[in-house]
């Protein structure tokens, strides 16, 4: 902890599911704009989510000598106060919790976000005290979005008034009051100054601007005994200060302790959880700064929640989701906060994701809730209704990408697409496919023979198209194929037509894909977007924005591309595979103390030592590790 080198590169994340987020380095030095102790979405501003309270610092006070538990980075690489080197221990098997020791003193420190609710609680504890002690609180604000900066200004306003064991302030007109309160009684100062050239190192690598001012409006003070303990509440609404103890002990309750790899991946899992005022209920795709979008959402969804036994949120998220895609595919303006619903393999993962569904709840079940949209959806693609995918007559689904990226490898520089995936794109047609035979074998399970007959026929000359569109003599499959322009690059976007239920290919095609994946492909964090051996490998996602565009889906590795490569095996070698699927897993069990404690990051350099990279927890690759998880235990359970 007292290594900087060490602990600013390991950041801790807490959500309340509704938006509002939690986060900053485990030593408290903010080194992303995006840290902030309370960070809330503020709809009535905009649509992003906006730093309130960018910290609390603590200071120790002891026969009048003062030691300041806080860290800043300034301008010039200067840390100051230097708090963290009285950090002994930090624990976040529960809650985050900080052991302090100054002299005698011993201070815990232990921080909880509220669900559904914009307040962030920490509780400290006097374990251990010689003499009298007093704490004193500086709160350092913000009230700007994770988007921008905060300078000294004459704007901001200085006034505040007080509340129960605290005070009241806000910034700007438009934002929510912030609330500060103390389970204690206390005295607040008023001492308004700016802090400035506070620093923030991660934006500096990715080469954005970096620095800001921060307001401090004064600050609480407070005696504390040997073994007590004050709660402090920042919120954008009051609280009864009587109730913030009890508050904080039902909250720590309701926690899933992280203290095993499993746990660590469910505690993320519910971090994604997005429940709006209207109960819509949504899945992230990331923190901090992914919204919720709709291709993320359906590839998400079966391991957010059928993996980890939570079947009713799978339904929930798709009730809000399937309204969405159907105004949608009804040409009507949207009422749901999903983003990107016009891709056009949006449609196709749904399917997919209600696949899962079905295995999980049964058949049966599936057809009753989600028969009439998977029967909706392919028969608008069928008639044409995608304004950017096209039915063929081979049979083959026809998407324009060279203008604007329309698969998940999005990036793109100057306007255009990094990877120009046009035509007849790999995956697009493997869940088509997919799609045609798991609806044909609903139809046959409600001896609808009719509808049955003609989804299998076209699913069969999708099967032919398929093997001579894709398949080349090297033994792996195009990428993408337009008119007379293949792409020849090894790319993992194959892998899907191995592992989804229904493939187009023989046995012996689909282990020529996986054994190609394994030699150029595969690290010990998923799949490489890239193969070496293609041209423009560009492994290490570093540097700023363009130059790392060039390398997003370069070379870069994605777990959750893993998962569907770990089910391709298992699908293909069952339980022999069981223990090399394990020794894979190991590679994200390590991640769990690196980068955000306990979750998965966005991508990992493709090159080793496979740095964690980009957002610092995504949605995908938790919910493909927890479905490889769910899987093992199937196959290790099959004779």
């Amino acid at each position: 902890m007292t290594n900087l080198q060490e602990s600013l590169r390991r950041e801790f994340l807490r959500t309340n599911r509704s938006g509002a987020y939690s986060s900053s380095t485990l030593v408290d030095c903010n080194t992303r704009k995006y840290h902030g102790l309370l960070v809330v979405p503020v709809p009535e501003l905009d649509d992003e989510n906006h730093v309130l309270l960018s910290s609390l610092d603590c200071t120790v006070i002891q026969h009048g000598a003062e030691f300041n538990l806080g860290l800043h980075k300034y301008q010039g690489n200067a840390f100051s106060p230097n708090g963290h080197k009285y950090i002994r221990e930090f624990d976040a098997t529960t809650v985050p919790t900080t052991t302090y020791r100054v002299g005698g003193v011993i201070l815990k420190k232990e921080v909880i976000f509220q669900h559904y609710e914009d307040r962030i609680l920490i509780r400290y504890t006097l374990e251990d005290a010689h003499s009298a002690t007093t704490l004193r609180f500086r709160p350092f604000l913000a009230f700007r979005s994770v988007r921008q900066f905060t300078h000294e200004n004459a704007t901001a306003s200085r006034e505040y008034s007080g509340v129960d064991n605290g005070i009241k302030t806000c910034m700007y007109a438009g934002y929510p009051d912030l609330y500060m309160q103390f389970s204690k009684k206390n005295e607040f100062v008023f001492q308004p100054d700016w802090y400035r050239g506070v620093e923030y190192p991660k934006e500096q690598e990715r080469g954005y601007a970096s620095n800001e001012d921060l307001y401090v409006p004064g600050y609480f003070e407070m005696p504390i005994k040997k073994g007590e303990s004050i709660v402090f509440s920042g919120s954008t609404s009051q609280i009864k200060t009587s109730t913030l103890k009890a508050l904080f002990d039902k909250e720590v309750g309701e926690r899933v302790p992280r203290d095993n790899f499993y746990h660590c991946l469910v505690t993320a899992a519910h971090q994604f959880h997005n429940r709006q005022k209207n109960d819509d209920r949504y899945l992230l795709a990331g923190y901090p700064w992914f919204k919720a979008r709709a291709r993320d959402t359906f590839i998400a969804l079966p391991g957010l929640t059928l993996s980890i036994g939570e079947q009713d949120y799978f339904e929930l998220v798709m009730k809000t989701a399937e309204r969405g895609l159907r105004e949608f595919m009804q040409e009507k303006p949207l009422s749901v906060k999903i983003y990107e619903i016009e891709q056009p393999d949006v449609p196709l993962w749904a399917v997919w994701a209600i696949q899962q569904y079905a295995k999980d709840a049964g058949k049966e079940k599936c057809y009753a809730k989600y028969g009439k949209l998977l029967n909706d959806i392919v028969k608008y693609i069928e008639k044409g209704g995608h304004p950017n995918l096209r039915l063929d007559e081979n049979g083959l689904l026809y998407s324009n990408g060279r203008d604007k990226a329309v698969t998940w490898m999005n990036s793109t520089a100057n306007g255009r697409p990094v990877v120009p995936r046009s035509g007849y794109i790999v995956e697009f047609n493997a869940l088509w496919y997919n799609a045609l035979k798991f609806c044909a074998s609903m139809a046959a399970d409600r001896k609808d023979e009719k509808a049955a007959a003609h989804l299998e026929e076209l699913a069969a000359k999708v099967k032919a198209s398929f093997v001579e569109t894709f398949v080349n003599e090297y033994g792996y499959l195009l990428d993408y194929v337009d008119g007379n322009m293949m792409d020849w690059s090894v790319r993992p976007n194959m892998i899907f037509a191995v592992a989804l239920d229904y493939s187009p290919l023989s046995q012996q095609q689909m282990k020529s894909v996986v054994d190609i994946c394994t030699r150029e492909l595969l690290t010990p964090k998923g799949l490489r977007s890239l193969s070496p051996k293609s041209g423009g490998y560009n492994p290490v996602y570093v540097g700023p924005q363009t130059q790392r565009d060039y390398a997003y889906h370069q070379g870069t590795a994605w777990p959750w591309l893993g998962g569907f490569y770990m089910e391709a095996c298992l699908k293909l070698y069952k339980r022999s595979r069981l223990s090399f699927i394990e020794r894979q897993l190991v590679g994200y069990e390590d991640e769990m103390d690196y980068h955000a404690i306990g979750t998965i990051s966005e991508l990992f350099d493709g090159n080793p030592p496979f740095h964690g990279r980009g957002a610092m927890s995504f949605a995908m690759n938790v919910a493909e590790i927890l479905r490889t998880l769910k899987l093992m235990d199937k196959y290790s359970y099959q004779k």
